[in-house]
């Protein structure tokens, strides 16, 4: 067999006529993907001609990131690829510039690419379905520290892991006009495994794409718009929903995406020649939040156009559809007005009366509601049709039996299950961070890499003094990676000695990025007055898009990085503290800071966060966590030891307790240094450039009707108290020892434990899941 060096001499040449010295990027990446897929298609085309039970995981986010590097090391190529790259005088770390597929907002697109790849690693038939976006989220640009979003082409690079399906599109019906659903498969390759799943995303195409006559007769223009109405489905993922067009659109991605998968899997099963009846014996689907919750509809209204009653077609939906829920925020949980669905997706209406009056004969009325006041709910359609109904963490599943969903849940308690959150060794421990996984090979081999329970065995070396200097010095390593990026990509030059405090996640009230930001202004004053001679210093990272309507969201950002601008120019805080706001996070920019952070902040009001993901990312790499007892986060302090963390703040009882009673300004009033904290919102200590910001973001936390409903000031005095230990305790034996347990007790946060435990009581699958 040729060389991969030989193979990427030869396929140059016949593509692009080239040698590997004059070949740009694009042209590098369209060859060396040609020469993985070579390795890939035989074991993708034998996964798409099993037999075997399959479950489609229809979710409207994908957050794949950047493939090239992932596929590489679970076809076991990495290596070879970097040592070949380095016989052509070619640096492989090249493909950096290869944009990320950015089809995923945050923790939901992330959690599906994660159990995508753990379903192939575990031999687990997973399939992925949602829409191929042309624009990702948006690439996000910091001007004068407000937020700029831009146009994020991720398939300026091209797409050559995928394959378009042009023979299997479909038709989706919208009241007023029809479009195809194009079909691209993307192979989802597991570690050394035999099994590839596909990521199938649908995009929309006009169904006349150009009428000759029509533009003979001058009419271009109504091809033009017609083209653009389809094209537009597809365009952009999450829409501006401040705006009644942004929320039909969005309406539009959310059928088009449910029509196009539905049709996809009965198209495939039909071609099996069963009966109608058997289809829950070979696909199931997993509801990935209420985005897909119209597939509901969509399936029964399909089955009966094979002949099936509605009753026959709502018992098989029942025995397909499963659902997870992400979130108990009211705003979340999605409701679609019967108006909106009527005047844009008329086809389904009357199923969705009729799924009410089944729902209305077997339970009470007044409790278990599907429409009501004009407005379908999702959730509870999701609910009342599935067949399994999880939560993603412990303590979130709790608050959906015991709150959110009680009514359903004390009538059909056996539809309800827990199955916390995962994340991939591979992709957030092998391939980001190098250093640890090298160190960790030399102690107990590599087995963990597909069995994260073997890192227990690494929890014996929180006391080896060798393998904690080995630690500390691939800490500095990435460290000094992420130094390097940060100052070609922000232009801040950071010290590795100081501490890494990171904060990196969507922006929103809820996960109180205002919270650090306040406590940042806190230190800064007393660091100034000379209260805390003993401060390490410390690099306050963040990292964080806020939604392009979510005008708080975007106030928090300017705030902070005005608050960077005042520290870092500061000489007295040269040698104490840096504020850094990076710009553009994605998968890729994760991927460098979880591995170089001493300081994970997971600080969001205890009892919102469902489950959270990224605090998983820095257990696994060894990071302490300073949070909330909220999501996940409980369940790392009960697998690490709560010792091990850093955990401030109130309970989800005692939350509800204050709930009722919080006053803000009581404590604004009483509290001088939180108080002057929150005074440069308005004093001019910091500048919003006129843009009322800063006022929205005072009275937000102060004068608001519902004022700090997310409780920063509440427990503001508890996380710097819990702050300031953690920076005490940095850089000190017992600190890396907190390091050392923490990956060692990582491994209940696989996505490898996650899907198999989906498998096992939910989707009933063949593979290694289902032992």
């Amino acid at each position: 067999m040729k060389s991969i060096k030989n193979q990427i001499i030869e396929q140059l040449s016949q593509r692009y006529m080239k040698d590997p010295q004059d070949a740009n990027v694009e042209q590098l990446y369209n060859v060396v993907a040609a020469i993985m897929m070579q390795d890939v298609v035989p074991a993708w085309r034998t996964t798409r001609r099993s037999r075997n039970k399959k479950c489609a995981y229809i979710s409207a986010e994908f957050l794949i990131g950047r493939l090239v590097y992932s596929n590489m090391l679970n076809l076991g190529l990495l290596e070879e690829f970097k040592e070949d790259f380095e016989k052509l005088g070619l640096d492989i770390n090249m493909f950096e510039d290869i944009e990320d597929a950015a089809l995923g907002n945050g923790g939901l697109g992330r959690l599906a690419a994660c159990y995508l790849e753990s379903a192939a690693t575990k031999d687990i038939n997973l399939d992925g379905f949602g829409i191929r976006y042309k624009y990702g989220l948006f690439k996000q640009k910091i001007v004068n520290g407000f937020q700029v979003e831009e146009a994020d082409n991720w398939l300026r690079f091209g797409d050559p892991f995928s394959k378009k399906k042009e023979d299997e599109k479909v038709i989706v019906h919208f009241r007023d006009f029809d479009v195809y659903a194009v079909p691209y498969d993307m192979p989802v390759i597991g570690y050394e495994s035999k099994t590839v799943n596909t990521l199938r995303l649908f995009e929309a195409h006009a169904i006349n794409e150009f009428d000759f006559d029509a533009f003979n007769r001058m009419e271009g223009e109504q091809i033009a718009l017609s083209n653009f109405r389809a094209e537009q489905i597809s365009a952009v993922l999450y829409p501006n929903d401040n705006t009644h067009k942004g929320r039909i659109l969005r309406l539009y991605q959310e059928y088009f995406m449910v029509s196009a998968t539905m049709q996809s899997i009965l198209n495939k099963f039909k071609r099996r020649h069963k009966s109608i009846f058997e289809l829950p014996n070979d696909f199931c689907c997993q509801l990935n939040d209420t985005h897909p919750a119209l597939a509901i509809p969509e399936l029964i209204r399909l089955l009966e156009l094979e002949g099936l009653d509605f009753n026959q077609s709502l018992d098989i939906c029942r025995k397909m559809f499963n659902f997870t829920n992400h979130t108990i925020l009211s705003e979340a949980l999605e409701q679609w007005t019967i108006d909106s669905l009527n005047e844009h997706i008329p086809d389904l209406v009357p199923i969705i009366y009729r799924i009410q009056e089944a729902c209305e004969k077997t339970l009470d009325r007044n409790r278990h509601t599907i429409i009501k006041d004009n407005r379908v709910n999702m959730a509870h359609l999701s609910i009342f049709a599935a067949n399994k109904v999880n939560g993603v963490a412990k303590i979130h599943t709790d608050i959906l039996t015991s709150t959110t969903f009680k009514d359903w849940y004390d009538v059909m308690p056996e539809k309800f299950l827990n199955v916390t959150n995962g994340i991939t060794p591979r992709r957030w421990l092998v391939l980001n961070n190098e250093a640890l996984t090298n160190e960790i090979k030399k102690r107990i081999g590599d087995d963990f890499i597909t069995d994260l329970d073997q890192l227990m065995k690494m929890k014996k070396y929180a006391d080896d003094e060798t393998f904690l200097k080995d630690f500390k010095n691939a800490r500095t390593v990435n460290k000094q990676k992420l130094v390097s990026f940060i100052e070609k990509h922000e232009g801040i030059k950071l010290d590795t000695k100081f501490m890494f405090d990171i904060q990196v996640k969507r922006l929103h009230e809820y996960k109180r990025q205002m919270l650090n930001a306040l406590s940042i202004l806190y230190i800064y004053f007393e660091l100034k007055e000379g209260n805390l001679p003993n401060f390490k210093p410390t690099a306050f990272i963040f990292g964080a898009k806020a939604a392009p309507g979510y005008y708080i969201a975007k106030a928090t950002i300017k705030f902070i990085n005005s608050i960077a601008n005042m520290v870092n120019n500061d000489p007295d805080m040269n040698d104490k503290m840096k504020v850094v706001f990076v710009s553009n996070y994605n998968v890729s920019y994760a991927e460098k800071l979880v591995c170089a952070a001493d300081l994970s902040e997971q600080i969001s009001l205890a009892g919102l966060e469902a489950s959270g993901t990224s605090n998983m990312k820095f257990m696994l790499n060894g990071t302490p966590t300073l949070g909330t007892l909220d999501g996940a986060n409980i369940e790392i302090a009960e697998k690490a030891g709560i010792e091990n963390e850093y955990i401030f703040g109130m309970n989800v009882d005692e939350v509800s307790n204050l709930r009722n009673w919080y006053n803000p300004k009581g404590i604004y009033d009483e509290n001088y240094k939180l108080r002057r904290c929150i005074d440069t919102l308005v004093d001019g200590t910091l500048s919003d450039d006129g843009s009322g910001m800063f006022r929205a973001l005072f009275n937000n936390l102060l004068y608001d009707y519902n004022p700090d409903r997310f409780m920063v000031l509440a427990d503001f005095d508890s996380y710097i108290a819990t702050k300031l230990r953690a920076n005490m305790e940095f850089d000190t034996k017992e600190y890396y020892q907190k390091c050392v347990i923490n990956m060692a007790t990582s491994s209940k946060f696989s996505s490898d434990r996650s899907v198999m435990e989906y498998d096992k009581n939910i989707w009933h699958l063949s593979g290694k899941g289902s032992n």
